[in-house]
């Protein structure tokens, strides 16, 4: 990386030196219409200055951060595809705590030992506050830990999820080799941690790679059917045949729902389906899977459940005098409409 001003004097581009005070900054960025990063900024929050309204009560006036702080860097694309500093002002005009930067989430971590000590601790049936607090004591102080209460807890949660029963993991790799010894169309994926433990599944038959070849073109994704005693969510990928049957697709069992394990399953099922993308796909108005939508199926369609968008009529028109007759030319426009100009109208 290059920089526009004095790069001699730029602690940015030394690696070897540290900025000890944390800063909280915003982000700013700019892409051009290929979708290429053109132009980004990071400055302080306590930049800019407060705005006054006239309105304000003399007598209650509002607090503000905002002082004017000049800290801030700026860089901007060149053509040789690499980015130059055309700002670097580290001087803020205030005070910093340096103490607080535990609390910024990039700071945030758990190192293995912990990670090892919550999971026996939790195994024993110590509670995740008393496990906390042990670990504060320990370490001298809230401020000499990476992480706090609520990350503890979080990584609790997650690692309960990943967690099989004793033999549940032998048995299950086991069935998976002999469905596939009997068909060797049975498809499986297995996602595992760092520790070797199970994390997520995915796996279709035979019958639902066959069907997938004539019925593929609409898929409908769900988490949302049942869970088992693991509290994992059940995926499924469900299509719909000529018969206006559904048909089971493949089949996910997560740890979580969140993006990457969501582009993990979508993945593992496309190369199950060889790699060929459904027309569109429903899912439900859950922003993880849509981003991984965005990133697996990028020329599929992404519709939501009409199912899950009609639930919401009484959660949003209940308080109305109308809502009943609202209702039903609600209901009446979505069912009985076969046309898209005949739904506008309605």
């Amino acid at each position: 990386m290059e920089n526009g001003s004095n790069s001699a004097e730029n602690p940015l581009l030394n690696e070897s030196e540290k900025v000890e005070e944390p800063k909280r900054a915003y982000k700013t960025q700019v892409c051009g219409n290929d979708g290429e990063l053109r132009y980004f900024g990071i400055e302080c929050s306590r930049s800019g200055k407060r705005i006054k309204k006239s309105e304000v009560n003399p007598l209650k006036p509002s607090l503000s951060t905002k002082i004017g702080c000049k800290a801030r860097v700026r860089a901007t694309l060149q053509k040789d595809g690499r980015f130059m500093l055309t700002t670097v002002n580290l001087d803020h005009n205030h005070d910093l705590i340096p103490t607080d930067s535990r609390h910024f989430a990039m700071n945030k971590k758990i190192l293995t030992p912990m990670k090892r000590r919550l999971e026996i601790n939790d195994q024993v049936g110590i509670g995740v506050s008393r496990n906390y607090h042990s670990m504060v004591v320990e370490a001298g102080g809230y401020e000499s830990l990476t992480f706090d209460e609520r990350d503890a807890r979080n990584y609790i949660d997650r690692a309960r999820k990943l967690r099989l029963g004793e033999g549940d993991s032998d048995a299950l790799q086991k069935y998976f080799l002999r469905m596939h010894s009997q068909n060797s169309s049975f498809y499986y994926m297995i996602d595992v941690d760092t520790d070797f433990r199970i994390r997520n599944l995915f796996w279709a038959d035979a019958m639902s790679r066959a069907a997938y070849k004539e019925f593929g073109d609409v898929v409908s994704f769900d988490t949302t059917y049942l869970t088992n005693k693991y509290d994992m969510p059940f995926a499924l990928f469900v299509g719909v045949n000529h018969h206006g049957q559904s048909i089971l697709l493949g089949c996910g069992q997560l740890s979580s729902e969140d993006i990457d394990i969501f582009v993990w399953l979508f993945k593992s099922w496309l190369n199950c389906m060889s790699d060929h993308h459904p027309k569109a796909i429903i899912t439900d108005q859950c922003k993880a899977m849509q981003n991984a939508i965005e990133i697996v199926f990028p020329n599929t369609r992404h519709r939501w459940c009409l199912w899950h968008i009609m639930k919401k009529i009484p959660e949003k028109l209940k308080g109305y005098s109308q809502y009943e007759s609202m209702k039903m030319d609600l209901q009446n426009a979505v069912y009985d409409t076969f046309t898209k100009d005949e739904f506008e109208m309605k």
